[in-house]
């Protein structure tokens, strides 16, 4: 069973408390880039878990497929400190039939400061040839429970996604 949560349950949007590691920062006591990435898909990995009660392992195991990073857009915009407590929010706001987007964004511990956003399309694939292939019902399904309503994706420009975000952070609404 890929998902043990009920879709009509599910919510859009995931967040993690996440403190910056000592081990994880450049010279200059920031998060070092590359280590962004793990970040975002270990909080994604869990949030998934935990709130859809989804597994990697059972969508390999039983409809032989994964999604691979197919892109990445990302923008540092504040670094995220050593030792700092911040948030981590994952969420898809996009997909079709054989393509997810996921948006993840990190902010401080309050969600006032924005400090880094990332864009990542994944493609959909058999991982018996490793060619692309349309999403199952069962994953059709999750990606429609809880992708965020209302983002007209293929219109929406990076950059003004970013200020968008930083505008609902700094009005304390839901970014």
């Amino acid at each position: 069973m890929l998902f043990t949560a009920d879709l009509a349950n599910m919510p859009v949007e995931a967040e993690s408390r996440v403190i910056v590691r000592f081990q994880d920062c450049d010279p200059l006591m920031h998060l070092n880039n590359s280590k962004y990435f793990e970040y975002f898909f270990n909080a994604r990995e869990d949030q998934v878990s935990k709130l859809y009660g989804f597994s990697f392992e059972a969508m390999f195991r039983e409809l032989k497929t994964s999604w691979v990073v197919y892109q990445h857009q990302i923008a540092y915009v504040r670094p995220a400190l050593i030792s700092e407590w911040t948030r981590i929010t994952s969420r898809v706001i996009y997909y079709n039939e054989d393509t997810m987007v996921t948006e993840y964004f990190m902010t401080n511990d309050q969600r006032t400061e924005l400090k880094t956003m990332l864009w990542t399309t994944s493609k959909h694939i058999s991982i018996v040839n490793g060619k692309r292939v349309p999403h199952h019902k069962e994953v059709m399904d999750y990606l429609a429970a809880t992708c965020v309503p209302g983002i007209d994706f293929p219109n929406l420009e990076f950059n003004e996604r970013i200020h968008q975000i930083k505008y609902e952070l700094s009005a304390g609404t839901n970014a």
